[in-house]
């Protein structure tokens, strides 16, 4: 199952990054759908097209690493949210996993660019205004788990 970006713009050059997280939510969004196995998930991934214009290794951490820690990730995102997680969209879900995944193990990456990325993949793949709502749960946990980088941005 491979989900289309709505407002894809092929002469827009993306980041190997970028193409990482677009295809991590892709397979978020698999998994949340079908409840579908990591590996078979991975597979299916790895073999489409553009697949190897990405970041494997951040492809890897990212859809691995949401998936093992998604009970704890939910359980950060919950307090922030006004709905139940069950709730969300499917792509507001795996954006949201996928940030606070960066949040929390990619200490490296600035909490604005891991926010923008969520925001960016919500507006590509998601409804009119999921994207509002992703920067402002992430904006939140980032708050909560990055507080001196976040103070010291202020």
């Amino acid at each position: 199952m491979t989900i289309k970006s709505q407002h894809a713009n092929p002469t827009k050059s993306r980041s190997p990054r970028h193409r990482a997280r677009e295809f991590a939510l892709q397979g978020l969004y698999q998994w949340l759908l079908n409840n579908e196995a990591a590996g078979s998930i991975d597979a299916h991934i790895r073999e489409a097209h553009g697949f190897d214009k990405a970041d494997r290794e951040h492809f890897d951490s990212l859809l691995h690493g949401a998936i093992n820690q998604s009970i704890a990730l939910r359980e950060d995102i919950a307090p922030l949210i006004d709905r139940t997680i069950a709730e969300l969209s499917p792509i507001e879900h795996a954006a949201l996993l996928i940030g606070a995944y960066e949040l929390k193990n990619h200490l490296e990456i600035p909490y604005r660019v891991v926010i923008n990325e969520a925001v960016e993949l919500t507006k590509s793949f998601g409804g009119l205004d999921g994207h509002k709502y992703v920067n402002g749960v992430l904006d939140k946990l980032a708050a909560k788990l990055r507080v001196a980088e976040v103070s010291a941005r202020k």
